[in-house]
């Protein structure tokens, strides 16, 4: 079944606000990199195909150019988080997962206050609903991935079994089985 035809969306979702995310991590990423912010314009036309009216759907795209590894500095980020507290969004939409936040403490609790206010959530995989337990999990490890990709890409991976963890100047070291 497509999205475009899921019995997810209720009346009362369609009743509120869609609101659109969209964020690239530097603002070398927003100049060189037009096509993704194309591509996260354009769930607009996801939300209409779910049945959104064209004036529900609110872009929050001002964390263009900021890291979304922290939510200090992300107006856009805490104010699509007030929107979904309030309970004024029936979806939030993002391009992946990681473009809402790329630590699990924030996301986790977007994930939290999304399902005790009905908030659905979608991305380009697919249309998720946080109160279901599958739903979730699976938004759960999107999150932890995000987490683990953005720590690799800054040598700072837990994903990584490779990584030599040191508990203090002088500790004794761990590796992964198998590993040197």
């Amino acid at each position: 079944m497509s999205i475009e035809n899921s019995d997810k969306v209720t009346a009362e979702h369609l009743r509120l606000d869609a609101c659109l995310y969209v964020r690239q991590t530097s603002l070398k990423q927003v100049v060189n990199n037009s096509e993704s912010t194309q591509r996260q314009y354009a769930l607009r036309g996801r939300a209409v195909a779910l049945g959104w009216e064209e004036d529900r759907i609110v872009v929050i795209d001002s964390d263009q150019g900021r890291s979304g590894a922290s939510t200090a500095g992300r107006d856009g980020f805490q104010r699509l988080v007030a929107e979904v507290s309030m309970g004024r969004a029936g979806i939030v939409l993002g391009l992946e997962v990681s473009r809402l936040a790329r630590n699990n403490t924030d996301w986790h609790r977007l994930l939290e206050i999304c399902a005790l206010s009905g908030t659905l959530i979608l991305d380009e995989d697919g249309l998720y609903d946080p109160r279901t337990f599958n739903d979730r999990l699976v938004l759960g490890m999107k999150g932890t991935m995000s987490e683990a990709l953005c720590r690799s890409r800054h040598k700072a991976s837990y994903a990584d079994p490779a990584v030599v963890l040191r508990w203090r100047p002088g500790a004794v070291m761990a590796t992964a089985p198998g590993r040197r």
